[in-house]
Parts: structure tokens; sequence; C-alpha cells
């Protein structure tokens, strides 16, 4: 079997893209004619390469000619958050990779601009996938698994609790505010005694909720379970090959598309565990931005 953890180490890259026009506070005040394209120097602040939201960003930059000459500046979702922070703390410009569920729409005011062109993908929903001869092996935790879904609403709840403890407690605190949820997903399951799960995820705020609520509610049945988070790429693989049982973070049918169709006839998917998922542009509300259109080429 082939160590998941050492895969990620070696291949993992994080996926973060910040996309950061912050000018210096006194120059933005000297430039009040300035365009939105200039204040933010034609940069869009990203996350890690490895993201599929990134791999979006460039096909939009490569999609609407009035983005010629505008870069895509990677970085990490914490960078980007970062950034994202310091600008709305000076409410300053900033065009960034967003996505929701994510907790930053419950702490700050933001938008999505427009995409007439659709190259950032539509609304998307996050799957449960596993490997081929999981349900016969762990019928249990397959069912468990299956029965998973909740909303965009429990996931932000998490993710939001998570910044003032851990995603742990946060996912133990949502837990015991929703039995009746969990029930649902426990519903006609029999407990075990510590068989082994392995869960791979990827390294993103959504990801953690989902995986650490999973990984609680199988512990409930007797389960030991494993989550490691590792790039996309990385996780499909080893649900493909069966050195992994089992993920909750695909992003269909746009964000991991590409992982998917390589893989799909080694993968069983389990179907969506949640619906209403998004990737954008984002920008503060107080910017007076309202579509991707709207960008002005770099001369």
């Amino acid at each position: 079997m082939i160590n998941v953890k050492s895969i990620g180490v070696i291949l993992g890259v994080s996926t973060v893209l910040t996309l950061g026009g912050c000018a210096d506070a006194n120059e933005t005040e000297n430039s009040t004619n300035e365009t939105v394209s200039e204040q933010v120097d034609y940069t869009i602040t990203g996350i890690e390469p490895g993201a599929g939201i990134t791999g979006m960003a460039h096909q939009t930059l490569e999609g609407y000619g009035n983005l010629e000459g505008w870069e895509l500046e990677e970085s990490s979702t914490g960078g980007m958050l970062t950034l994202l922070d310091q600008a709305i703390a000076n409410e300053e410009p900033i065009i960034f990779t967003g996505w929701a569920p994510h907790w930053m729409f419950s702490e700050y005011d933001l938008k999505y601009l427009e995409d007439p062109e659709g190259t950032m993908g539509d609304v998307e929903s996050i799957h449960t996938i596993a490997r081929v001869d999981f349900e016969t092996e762990m019928p249990n935790a397959y069912k468990i698994l299956d029965a998973f879904q909740w909303e965009v609403e429990d996931m932000e709840a998490v993710m939001f609790g998570a910044q003032e403890s851990s995603f742990e407690e946060s996912a133990a605190n949502w837990i015991e505010a929703n039995k009746d949820k969990v029930d649902m997903w426990l519903e006609g399951t029999e407990k075990v005694d510590g068989k082994e799960v392995e869960l791979v995820s990827t390294p993103w705020d959504t990801e953690r909720a989902s995986s650490l609520v999973a990984k609680a509610v199988l512990e409930q049945q007797g389960y030991e379970v494993t989550v490691t988070d590792v790039d996309p790429a990385v996780l499909f693989e080893a649900i493909a090959n069966g050195s992994a049982d089992a993920s909750l973070a695909p992003w269909l049918p746009t964000t991991h598309a590409s992982f998917y169709e390589k893989h799909q006839d080694n993968i069983v998917d389990l179907g969506e565990n949640l619906t209403g998922a998004k990737n954008g542009l984002v920008v503060p509300s107080y910017m007076d931005i309202d579509s991707i259109e709207e960008l002005e080429p770099k001369e």
C-alpha cells in the first residue's frame, strides 16, 4: 500500500491564489482618477498553483480580451487571506480568487464579479468518492459516507467556528448541535471495533470541515480514522489505486474535472455531499465594479 502522507509531502501543493492590488495608502489618496484596473496594478491575487481555481483563473486571463497584460499572482490561501484582511482594513482595492463555502463571506462584505464567459465555472457540487472495493470491505463506513450530506451554511459554520478554536473542536460542536442530521447519516449502520479508514482531503478549510466532521462521526461508530491532506492530483490517484479509502473533497463538474475524467473508471462516485459551491473572482463590496468585463487591458 502506498503511503498517502508521503505522497502528499512530496507532491502536495497548496492551492491559495492571492491577487494583491493594494496600493500605498498615500498613493491611493493621490490617485482618485485611477481606474480599478490601475488601482490593483492589473493583478489578481490568487492561491496555490495546484488549486483548481488557479487553473480557472488562468483560463479567465486567456478568455477575456480585456484582461490582456494582466497577471495572476500565485501565493497561498493564507497569503491571500492576509492581503484581503489588510485591504479591507484600509478600504483598499483588491481582486482575488475566492470560493464559497468559506468563512471569508461571513467575516467580510464581499461580492463576486459577474463572469459572462463562464471561465470561472458555474455553481458546483462537492462529491464523495471511494475506492472500488470499499463498499464490499467496509459496508457500514460506506453507508455513512454515502448518507453524508449537508448545506453550505453547515460547512461555513464549522469553518467560522474553527477560527476561534480548532477544526476538531468546531466539528465536535457542530455534531453536538446537529444530532438529528448525524443520526440520519448513521441510520441502519452497526458499530465496529477499531477498523481503520483512510480519508484523503485537500488542505483547504472547506474540505477540513467536511473531512473532520466525517472523521468524528465514523469514530462514533468505532472506526479509527486518519485524514491526510494532499494535492487534488494525489487525492484522485490515491483513491484510484486503493491506497486510500474515500474522500469528501472533489468539486464537480468543473474544478476537479480533469482528475475525475482521468480516474473515473477506477473510483466510485457516491454523489453530492454539498450543493451550491462556487468559484469566482471576488472583490470587497465597497469597490465600484460588478463584472470582469469592466476591467481594462494593460497598455
